[in-house]
């Protein structure tokens, strides 16, 4: 029964991503370039951690 509700999900998000896309490329655009921020700013707070960490943590 789960493995059928995560199918639909699936179906539903990339159904979602393919009308947003193909509606809006510009919207689009902003929405991958403000992932692709989000993900860079996590590795760099990582980066800032350990070696915080690193540097004994002072």
């Amino acid at each position: 029964m789960a493995v059928n509700a995560k199918k639909i999900a699936v179906y539903v998000l990339v159904v979602f991503v393919l009308y947003v896309i193909i509606t809006d490329p510009a919207k689009a655009a902003d929405y991958v370039q403000i992932g692709f921020q989000g993900i860079s700013d996590a590795a760099k707070a990582i980066g800032d951690f350990f070696t915080w960490l690193v540097d004994g943590a002072q």
